[in-house]
């Protein structure tokens, strides 16, 4: 008779035990927090003019990652993204990556990106090769961009010309925004001023 009420005293004691610890017990996992395995600073990329773009000289400096077109209805972008870029040259570069995989909306050479931008909207912000920036050939910078694996925040899909991704002065993925988010977006101009 005590060896029972021995053992239904222990049971209450565990089981009150068991209830108290994971009650009280405060866990610090944030899902939300991946650490990218691959630095946005380990990257480079071709530039329009045949030069090697290296990502670790842009170091200190936020970075905004735009995939552009000639021929979209977007393309008047250009106009603010440039401005964009001047009116905060010392704290922001600018990146355009031509594409042609949507819509076959920039179709030219290299040569001919390069003229148009300059001559139709004084771009001077760096534009590099023409790259894939989705499918089976997608240029490794934009697997760093889309994949949360490598950039450690989020998945992402290049949905169309235009597209904004911008990278925090430490090579931090920040946010990405879609085509239709304006340069002067008050969310991106907040993020690029922080």
């Amino acid at each position: 008779m005590m060896t029972k009420a021995l053992v239904i005293v222990l049971l209450i004691a565990g089981t009150g035990f068991l209830f108290y610890s994971f009650k009280f017990k405060t866990y610090k996992l944030d899902p939300s927090v991946h650490p990218a395995t691959k630095s946005f600073y380990d990257l480079s990329i071709t530039g329009i003019d045949g030069k090697t773009i290296n990502f670790f000289e842009l170091k200190g400096k936020k970075v905004l990652c735009v995939n552009v077109a000639s021929e979209c209805g977007y393309t008047p972008q250009y106009s603010d993204l440039e401005k964009l870029q001047t009116k905060y040259k010392d704290k922001l570069i600018l990146i355009g990556f031509p594409c042609n995989q949507f819509g076959g909306q920039e179709p030219g050479n290299n040569e001919t990106i390069q003229r148009f931008c300059k001559e139709k909207y004084g771009v001077h912000f760096l534009i590099t090769d023409k790259i894939e920036v989705k499918g089976n050939n997608q240029h490794p910078v934009y697997q760093w961009l889309t994949q949360k694996e490598l950039n450690g925040k989020g998945d992402y899909e290049v949905k169309w010309n235009f597209n904004k991704f911008l990278i925090s002065g430490k090579g931090e993925l920040i946010q990405y925004f879609p085509s239709a988010v304006k340069p002067f977006d008050q969310i991106l101009i907040s993020l690029i001023e922080k």
